[in-house]
């Protein structure tokens, strides 16, 4: 293997519940502090502890972020998956164990390169609790890469002394844990053929999660009441929520509170609570996944018949039913395009990484109280829980929150009678009430049958009358949406179609396939209902390759029911399993289709799904 300098990847498999993710992140953190381009995915069981957990980073100079399938160096702390993780390592590559015990000599390859290091032994003879040795053996393999890979020392040690300020024994059983892998490796096997080295990459970036952006999007947009029930992936979001809260929603003056944060009895209620705040005012918003979605249908068409903003955040993981809660998926599209029983459409955003997560947040409250409906912000574990490398958050200090059409006291008192649902005939949008402003104004609503007036009916014609204006307000709102990103090449013969967190891989892909002479135009949705250009889009090429993460073509479903390009332009491309896209999955995806099966073969391009 070649010397390669910020271009590999490495794979570390543990067990959860051994504190591995302080060692991962130690390591994450500082080849971002070296500038250099990095990802980083925990690929995590559901369980508390005792099940196969694993972290992979990517490093990359050129700023391909997607999950890689090919590990120059597996980290094999868990014996129960030695088989699975040397099967992994690339040709050539290296592994990484612990030889406090002998490796099994059924799983040697000739073309992997095995590096013992004693990790057991070195925490046994240098710490007494039983529990600090198993902590300390993750921070000792930390030691180790640090010193094969050539990451900045002072960084590690300036990381470690930020963590534990203020607790020093911890500090010191963290520094010599780091010392002890660290000089084992330069004692005994020194630099590996592919290695770290300071760049300029991340001058103006921030590594942030996706829950914790959206949280700080909420706060700037002006949310002030969250109701929610706890469910992975999404309650990391209102953890940090409660947490910006507590700093910037506190009156400076009396001390008290400006916000509310409530924990429901189950999803039904959060919703409800949510719709309630909303209807008297508020900027509200509730976090949950696909499986409190499934509850909130209810209320989530009463929110729609009666006009009601509410905000949601969908932070999706792999179903159906409890399904995979720590898995990353994109199965809840249709579900949030037509929550609810009867004829129902709803305001669905995309965003692709934890940037767009903050800068769609403020969009989705404003699309809400502006159109009076309910608006999905449609995240994923992924993006949610992962840790990516983004530009630095910006905001426009001259934001000035869309509240829609909400009637003043003095324009209340002008109108000889209120009536609720009667709207211009442009926007299709009704002027609105808050309850207590005036005795003219909205106190109620109903979620049964109304005409335009707010008034109880059960004549059809009354009924669609209200029925066909939420459809036209719903087509009215795809002006205002975030629209798509498009990027066309020169000699295109095909275009790829995506939406959120697959973006890196599809981007990574399309460069790669245009290396061979494959080239395609790319667009990323980023709203529905869908922009113009959506359909333009698809209209100019004769094959569209859909990309997303479910079984069923959700996506490519929606596009078919909502545009009128021919269903057979659209090819889709499914990886579904529950771990982050990888580049390779969309060439053979794209591949399969264009190239003949010889062809295949012979590249070698097949990969499992």
């Amino acid at each position: 293997m070649r010397d390669r300098v910020n271009d590999f990847a490495l794979k570390l498999a543990n067990v959860n519940g051994t504190g591995s993710a302080s060692a991962n992140g130690l390591l994450m953190q500082a080849i971002f502090r070296m500038g250099i381009p990095v990802s980083g995915k925990n690929l995590f069981p559901s369980n508390i502890q005792g099940l196969p957990t694993w972290y992979e980073i990517r490093v990359n100079k050129n700023g391909y972020t997607a999950r890689s399938l090919d590990y120059d160096l597996m980290v094999a702390m868990n014996s129960q998956t030695y088989a699975r993780d040397i099967q992994e390592v690339r040709e050539g590559g290296y592994l990484l164990f612990d030889s406090s015990w002998p490796l099994d000599p059924e799983l040697l390859r000739d073309d992997v390169h095995f590096l013992g290091v004693p990790f057991a032994q070195l925490c046994n003879d240098n710490f007494r609790d039983p529990r600090e040795r198993i902590l300390m053996k993750n921070i000792a393999y930390a030691g180790t890469l640090v010193a094969a890979l050539q990451v900045d020392m002072e960084i590690v040690t300036a990381l470690l002394e930020e963590k534990y300020a203020g607790k020093k024994k911890l500090s010191e059983s963290n520094t010599r844990a780091l010392r002890l892998g660290y000089d084992y490796a330069r004692d005994h096997f020194g630099p590996l053929p592919f290695h770290l080295e300071k760049m300029d990459a991340n001058s103006d970036k921030i590594l942030i999660d996706g829950n914790t952006a959206i949280a700080l999007g909420c706060v700037y947009a002006g949310a002030t009441v969250a109701a929610w029930y706890p469910i992975t992936p999404s309650t990391s979001a209102m953890d940090a929520f409660k947490v910006f809260c507590e700093k910037f929603r506190k009156d400076p003056e009396t001390g008290q509170n400006n916000y509310i944060i409530i924990q429901a009895e189950d999803e039904l209620a959060a919703i409800g609570m949510v719709i309630g705040a909303a209807w008297n005012g508020a900027r509200a918003f509730t976090s949950t996944a696909g499986p409190g979605i499934s509850l909130m249908n209810e209320l989530l068409g009463f929110a729609y018949y009666a006009e009601i903003p509410a905000v949601i955040i969908d932070v999706e993981r792999v179903g159906p039913s409890t399904g995979m809660p720590t898995r990353t998926q994109q199965g809840d599209v249709l579900e949030c395009a037509y929550a609810s029983h009867g004829d129902t459409k709803h305001i669905l955003l995309f965003p692709s990484n934890p940037a767009e997560c903050f800068e769609f947040a403020p969009v989705a409250f404003d699309l809400a109280e502006r159109f009076q409906t309910p608006v999905f912000l449609m995240s994923d574990l992924d993006i949610g829980m992962n840790d990516w490398v983004v530009p630095r958050l910006r905001w426009n200090d001259g934001y000035q929150p869309d509240r829609g059409c909400v009637l003043s006291l003095e324009e209340i008192e002008k109108l000889s009678k209120f009536q609720r649902y009667m709207a211009d005939s442009e926007s299709q949008i009704a002027p609105r009430t808050l309850p207590g402003v005036h005795p003219k104004g909205s106190f109620f609503t109903r979620g049964s049958g109304h005409n335009k007036f707010g008034g109880y009916t059960e004549i059809p014609d009354e009924y669609q009358e209200v029925m066909d204006r939420l459809l036209r307000k719903h087509k009215a709102a795809a002006k205002f949406v975030p629209t798509p990103i498009i990027q066309r090449r020169p000699g295109s013969s095909f275009g790829i179609v995506t939406i959120g967190g697959c973006d890196p891989a599809v981007r990574e892909a399309l460069d790669l396939l245009a290396e061979r002479g494959v080239v395609g135009d790319f667009m990323r949705i980023r709203g529905f209902p869908f922009d113009a250009a959506v359909e333009s889009f698809l209209a100019e090429h004769d094959i569209n390759f859909v990309i997303e993460q479910n079984r069923d073509a959700q996506l490519r479903s929606l596009l078919t029911l909502e545009t009128n390009v021919p269903k057979d332009r659209l090819r889709s491309v499914l990886v579904y399993g529950g771990f982050p896209l990888s580049a390779r999955h969309v060439i053979d995806g794209v591949l399969n289709v264009l190239a003949p099966e010889s062809e295949l073969a012979a590249a070698g391009q097949k990969v499992s799904k």
